[in-house]
Formats: structure tokens, C-alpha cells, sequence
């Protein structure tokens, strides 16, 4: 029996493939190793999104790689978006990888990791077809009583400072009845915590029925017993609808909490961007969206930075992050991607520019964060047990209003032992940078 282990990075989407890889390499009788150095073959599952992903990516190969002459490795495997952005690249440029599989193999998983222990070639694994093998059995790796549901893959939107579509392809929904089976899957599996992803979330079902289908979607999952907290990601702001925020306000399951990355509010960026609105029609929606979801979390992102950008545009986006007091967001510096339409423009703006830039809107927004949170100071919040963190001997876990891996948590105390994966009511005694302080009452 051979080992496998597979160290995945990037989103949860990415996250969810390396998860569905894990199910058919158990399944086809690998062992599943969390230890590299045991492993007879190493998957690195790769984000090739932007260029820090990227290292990541390429910096993760090369260490999977010294387990072949300090450990039992015999193959470095390398799927994901790398992999599929840079099909002919990979083996060419990385000497230390073997294996590269393109995104429509990762079916195949378990004969080509099979193949690449026993007959130690170097060698691509290619498929036109982006179709994943969604709705199978999966592993979970991160907490087992909350995971993602992946409605669909690839993007239509094609924003110019983008790669996905020419990665992932065009958008590709799954059924509504595909979804709901596999959530109960999870729900079986003892999943509370239902986190709902695709590249575009609110576009979801455009392209096999005609129309937005995302509430509809959210209504059905909240029929599954077993799930506690439902929560969607990636909402663009054009198209959240009544429909989607009736749905928040009125099912009990649905968290309150809207991620919709804006990435900028200035008209003449946007266009360039290839993004619609402005600045007036965000704050309009962001007024709309608190009038309608009383207590909603909202979230987004930003792009400093980007081609052109001039100083009095970065000011006004500055300025807005201070009116809109979102409760979450995060800011990059634009990433020129190779093949992008925005990587061709005009007036790229140097690296310590987007930094200060974004360093200057990050600020701000801590400043808000302060004040948001010392307003929960009092008060009690259900919270979600993830762990214990032996060194300052409290329990973390994280509120509706903290989304998983992306947002802040809460360190409580608590006079009687705790079970990861329950709920629990946390009273909030004190703040710390992004994070809250309390115990359980």
C-alpha cells in the first residue's frame, strides 16, 4: 500500500478538488499521510491565481521535492492552477517536479500517482475538458464539522486583472438537486457549517436555467437537518438581488453575512477593470442591504494599484472605505498576470506605490475594526468551538460574523470542557486587533 500526502493551497475551491483527489486515492486504497516525509508520493495542489501565489506554489514543489532524498518520496505531483495555467512550463522550469496533471485529469488521480511511483517518468497529464468530478465522496481537511460546497467552476465575468477564466474556463453550474446531495452528504458526515463557494456565487445558475438561482439554492439547503450555519462568499454587488437578501432575512439557517468583492469605486477604474457600478451605486446597495438584513456582516476587497491609477482615485477609494465602515475587508496591490488585458495597459504603477497605498486603506480600516469591535464588548455572541490553544490556555472559535481561514476569531475561557464543533454562548470582555476576548456564560 503506498502513501500519499497532499498539501493543497489557495481557496476553498482549490481546497475542495484537493478533497475530492483525497476520497479517490483512499477509495483506489493509498493510504492518506500527513506526514511528507513518509509519503511515497506528494501532491502539491497550486493556486496560480496572482504572482505571490505562485511562489507559494513553486516554493511548496521545491520542498516536497527534499523528501525524495530525506524521506520515502519517490514522485512530486503537481496539480491545481499552476498546473493548468502553465501546462508546458511546469516540468520544463521546476526540474524537481515529475508528475503535472491539468485540472480535467484530477479524476484520474489515482493511476497517476500510481504510475509515477511505479515507472518513475517524468511526464504531463493533459485534458481539454475542465469538468471536475464534483459531488463525489470527499476528505475533509480542515475541521470536520465544517466544510465548503462548491456550486459550480470557471467564470464568465472576465475582469481584466483576472486569469481564472483562461484557467477554469467558462462558468459551469451544477444542479440545484447535485448541490443538495451533496451537502446532505456533509450534513451525514457531521458537517454544521456550510460555507457556499464558487467564482461568482450570485451568478450561479445563469447558465443552465436561465437566471440567478442562488436564493432558491440557499432555500433548499436550509431544509437539511443537521446544518446549523449556512454562509455564501463571493457575492458581486450587481447582482445581489431582493430574492437573496429576502432569503438572508427570512431563514433562520442563512448567516447574515455578505462577502462582495468591489475591488474599487471609482467609475473610470472600474470600466477599465471591466466591473460595473460606482461609487454612489455601492453606497446606495450598502445602505439598501443594512436597511434590509438588520445586523449583516459585510465584507469585501480591494485593488490598490491598479494601471493608471492616480492619486486622486486612490484618495476617493480611501475615502469610501471610511464612509462604508464595512465590518470586513482586505486589500491587495494589483498583480500584473501574464495574458491579462490589464497587465497590457498603460501607466503600471510601481510596487512601493501599491504598497503604501494599500498599507494607508489597511490602516484605516483597523481603526473601524477597533470601533466595531468594542461595540460587541458586553454583549454575547453564539459561537463555533474550533480548538484550544494550549499556550494562552483558552478555547478559539469564531462568530457568525467571522467567516472560516479569512476572518478574525474569539478566545474565550469556559469552567467546564469543551467539544470541538459545538456551539456555544460567549460573552465579549475585551478586544485585540482584529480578534475578540471573552467567556462562555
Amino acid at each position: 500500500m503506498y502513501k500519499v500526502s497532499v498539501v493543497s493551497l489557495g481557496c476553498p475551491k482549490n481546497q475542495v478538488d484537493a478533497e475530492m483527489m483525497l476520497a479517490s486515492l483512499k477509495n483506489a486504497g493509498f493510504e492518506i499521510s500527513p506526514e511528507e516525509e513518509k509519503a511515497d508520493a506528494i501532491i502539491v495542489n497550486t493556486c496560480g491565481f496572482i504572482e505571490a501565489a505562485k511562489k507559494e506554489a513553486i516554493e511548496n514543489i521545491l520542498e516536497a521535492a527534499r523528501y525524495k532524498k530525506s524521506g520515502n518520496c519517490k514522485a512530486v505531483i503537481v496539480t491545481g492552477c499552476l498546473a493548468e495555467r502553465y501546462r508546458k512550463e511546469v516540468l520544463r522550469e521546476i526540474k524537481e517536479a515529475d508528475v503535472c496533471v491539468s485540472i480535467g485529469q484530477n479524476g484520474n488521480i489515482a493511476e497517476i500517482v500510481k504510475s509515477a511511483i511505479e515507472k518513475k517518468e517524468r511526464k504531463d497529464f493533459f485534458a481539454d475538458n475542465l469538468s471536475l468530478p464534483l459531488g463525489g465522496e470527499r476528505i475533509l481537511g480542515g475541521f470536520p464539522f465544517s466544510a465548503y460546497l462548491k456550486i459550480g467552476d470557471g467564470c464568465d465575468n472576465c475582469c481584466t486583472y483576472c486569469a481564472i477564466p483562461k484557467i477554469r474556463g467558462r462558468q459551469r453550474s451544477r444542479t440545484i438537486e447535485d448541490c443538495v446531495n451533496e451537502a446532505r452528504k456533509l450534513a451525514d458526515m457531521g458537517v454544521k457549517e456550510l460555507t457556499v463557494v464558487s467564482q461568482d456565487t450570485t451568478a450561479y445558475g445563469t447558465d443552465i436555467y436561465g437566471k440567478p438561482m442562488l436564493a432558491a439554492l440557499l432555500r433548499e439547503l436550509c431544509k437539511i437537518e443537521g446544518l446549523k450555519w449556512i454562509r455564501t462568499l463571493y457575492t458581486y454587488p450587481e447582482r445581489i438581488t431582493d430574492e437573496f437578501l429576502t432569503a438572508l432575512r427570512e431563514e433562520e439557517k442563512l448567516i447574515k453575512y455578505i462577502d462582495m468583492p468591489i475591488q474599487h469605486v471609482d467609475k473610470d477604474i472600474l470600466r477599465r477593470m471591466n466591473r460595473k457600478g460606482d461609487e454612489e451605486q455601492l453606497l446606495s446597495l450598502i445602505e439598501k442591504i443594512r436597511k434590509e438584513v438588520p445586523g449583516v456582516t459585510l465584507r469585501t476587497t480591494l485593488i490598490t494599484g491598479f494601471p493608471g491609477e492616480t492619486e486622486e482615485q486612490f484618495l476617493s477609494l480611501h475615502e469610501f472605505v471610511k464612509k462604508a465602515r464595512f465590518e470586513r475587508l482586505g486589500c491587495f496591490t494589483y498583480s500584473a498576470e501574464e495574458g491579462t488585458v490589464a497587465a497590457e495597459m498603460e501607466n503600471q504603477i510601481d510596487e512601493q506605490t501599491k504598497t503604501d497605498r494599500m498599507e494607508h486603506i489597511m490602516e484605516s480600516q483597523m481603526d473601524i475594526m477597533e470601533q466595531i469591535n468594542e461595540q460587541k464588548i458586553g454583549k454575547v455572541f453564539e459561537t463555533l468551538v474550533e480548538g484550544y490553544d494550549d499556550y494562552i490556555k483558552c478555547y478559539f472559535g469564531r462568530t457568525k460574523a467571522d467567516a472560516p481561514e479569512i476572518d478574525g476569531k474569539i478566545f474565550f475561557t469556559s469552567g467546564t470542557a469543551l467539544t470541538f464543533g459545538q456551539f456555544v454562548n460567549v460573552k465579549v470582555n475585551d478586544t485585540l486587533d482584529y480578534d475578540l476576548l471573552g467567556e462562555v456564560v
